[in-house]
């Protein structure tokens, strides 16, 4: 598998060369969503429709901004702890991002893989799900997601600029962003909430005790670890320890990933009418369901 600094390399490669194309050039559709075109091909998505995970792969899906670049740490960390798999021989094997022929390499590699998605449930490729397996999926308050996907919007120049917050909101709370609605990904998903093979997290948990969460994880992927183990990759997985080594590990895209990585920031962005709107969408869609509750939208999305 390519490193993840050689993987670091090429997409950095990739941001040099859109920094003068034009921003109405940078997205494409596919199935009736916006992808970045920077790093998702159709051929891709296609070839995608024969790749099947196998059995002890662990596969990551969440919405975008919702944590999934901390959650694929913890999972790189614990392959590590169990199997003194070098992180650095690890990519960042996105399904739907890079080119066709990178599922030929991923046939060839050794168990356990691990992968992470973006994508709805529905659009995931009916050959992934051909086998039974486990798969994580992260989700983060609504509020706060939206804030942290405007500023990804604006510090990834392989994304359109958005001239103001008021702007970015109209567009998110309508679904009209890359990878589609938030509300759309969740409601597929509580589908599935009762999937013994699918544990759902939210990005809240994870800061309120993230030692409690790796054990949970650890336990849904059948590894025993010590508590020893879990400490160290309790302490390696927080934002400020994550952060700190940003610059080895995520290069260019440091400024693009991290921020604050914090809960509440929504009330900096906000307005009155907005936080309103937000709610109502809430309510249509996820109030009562067991991803609604899971995500605890009074507490972290009230002011």
């Amino acid at each position: 598998m390519a490193s993840l600094k050689t993987f670091r390399k090429e997409m950095e490669a990739l941001m040099d060369a859109c920094k003068d194309m034009p921003q109405d050039d940078m997205l494409l559709t596919y199935n009736g969503i916006l992808f970045p075109k920077l790093i998702c091909n159709p051929d891709t998505f296609k070839a995608m429709e024969s790749f099947q995970l196998r059995e002890d792969d662990l596969l990551l899906a969440s919405y975008p901004k919702c944590g999934s670049n901390w959650t694929h740490q913890i999972l790189k960390d614990l392959l590590y702890a169990v199997y003194k798999k070098d992180e650095s021989t690890i990519g960042i094997p996105v399904l739907e991002f890079g080119l066709p022929d990178k599922f030929e390499k991923h046939n060839q590699e050794p168990s356990p893989r691990v992968f992470s998605t973006h994508l709805q449930y529905d659009n995931v490729p009916k050959s992934v799900f051909a086998k039974k397996f486990k798969v994580l999926v992260v989700f983060r308050n609504p509020k706060d997601t939206a804030v942290s996907f405007y500023h990804f919007y604006n510090n990834n120049p392989g994304l359109p600029n958005y001239s103001s917050w008021d702007t970015f909101f109209k567009d998110f709370i309508s679904g009209n962003v890359v990878f589609g609605s938030y509300f759309d990904y969740a409601v597929k998903w509580n589908k599935h909430i009762d999937n013994e093979n699918a544990l759902i997290m939210t990005f809240e948990e994870m800061k309120e005790d993230l030692y409690k969460a790796v054990k949970k994880i650890s336990s849904f992927f059948g590894y025993s670890l010590t508590e020893e183990q879990v400490q160290i990759i309790s302490d390696k997985g927080t934002f400020k320890s994550m952060k700190a080594k940003s610059d080895e590990t995520h290069g260019y895209f440091v400024k693009v990933v991290f921020r604050k990585g914090d809960v509440g920031d929504w009330k900096n962005h906000f307005s009155e009418a907005q936080s309103k709107e937000m709610d109502a969408k809430f309510e249509e869609y996820l109030a009562g369901t067991k991803l609604g509750n899971l995500i605890k939208y009074n507490i972290y999305c009230k002011a």
